[in-house]
């Protein structure tokens, strides 16, 4: 089992302090999302794990050592920061096989991950001649090909079509479950949730959260009901009276705040409300996501207009 361990890490680049003091420690045998605003630290982390950049202070180690460390790295860390990385004169084959020799690889591995990846067909076609999500593929594909136990993955799924979307959320669910420490860097919070079971979220370079997923949501998203009835006049008046708020949507179900279905069952049952449909909604992580970053993002969106009112 390896993990990955950060220690009081620090980077500045001149005037900006880009990583502040961040401890936190990526376990083996569950997929770590890695969340943040743009400018949050998220990228500079990555690089500082994988000696890329050197830190300020404190320090970034995989299994007890930093990464320049081991002995052929590839088996022991794979990851995909720049799909861009692979030599554009190159065949997909020619530049694993490059990577597999300078690691003493099985040249045989390389079709494996080529195979993995869904580019047998292409192999020997030159990566300049690649779209985005070919190129996405090929870099995954390089990260697999020293069968690593640690996996750290920058956007995976940017510019994959929906296939290859589904491939790589099973791909690092199966890496979970074989034991392996997988950290996933993601903007898009839906397809997080669909595979991340605990989350790292930063903030301006600091730390936000490091905990479960369902403790995040649970902890930052206010309970939810949604239910639907024959007599609504009856309902609103129901839950009026009992102290909740609530809300007819244009389907005709009723969204209840700050409820639970425990709560609200017993209250329609005993006043006869005609209950066709009684279920939770769940927060997204979406939701708990922006609770949380609201006051630690670099860069925000504001409307136009507001922006001309300020100038004005």
């Amino acid at each position: 089992m390896t993990s990955i361990e950060i220690r009081e890490l620090t980077k500045d680049y001149r005037d900006t302090r880009a990583v502040d003091g961040l401890t936190f420690t990526v376990e083996p045998g569950r997929v770590t999302g890695f969340l943040g605003p743009n400018g949050a630290g998220k990228s500079t982390t990555m690089r500082l794990v994988l000696g890329l950049d050197r830190p300020t202070a404190g320090a970034a180690t995989v299994g007890g050592r930093p990464y320049a460390d081991h002995p052929e790295p590839l088996r022991h860390v794979g990851a995909l920061l720049d799909a861009q990385a692979a030599h554009g004169s190159r065949t997909a084959r020619g530049h694993l096989l490059a990577l597999a020799v300078s690691n003493r690889i099985p040249a045989g591995r390389v079709d494996e991950v080529l195979a993995e990846a869904g580019l047998e067909s292409v192999a020997h076609r030159r990566v300049r001649t690649y779209s985005l999500g070919m190129r996405q593929r090929l870099g995954i594909a390089a990260a697999l090909l020293g069968d690593p136990p640690v996996l750290l993955f920058d956007e995976p799924s940017n510019g994959l079509d929906p296939e290859g979307i589904v491939w790589i959320r099973e791909l690092m669910r199966r890496m979970a479950r074989e034991g392996r420490t997988v950290l996933v860097s993601s903007h898009l919070m839906n397809e997080t949730a669909s595979f991340a079971d605990h989350l790292v979220v930063l903030g301006q370079g600091r730390l936000l959260a490091d905990t479960g997923m369902r403790n995040f949501l649970h902890q930052r998203v206010r309970p939810r009901v949604r239910l639907r009835t024959l007599d609504e006049k009856l309902l609103h008046s129901v839950l009026t009276e009992h102290g909740y708020r609530a809300r007819r949507g244009d389907d005709g179900r009723w969204t209840v705040e700050d409820a639970r279905v425990e709560d609200i069952g017993p209250v329609t049952a005993r006043a006869g409300v005609p209950v066709l449909e009684l279920s939770a909604e769940e927060g997204t992580l979406e939701e708990a996501y922006l609770a949380l970053t609201a006051g630690a993002t670099r860069y925000a969106s504001r409307p136009a207009a507001a922006a001309r009112n300020e100038e004005g």
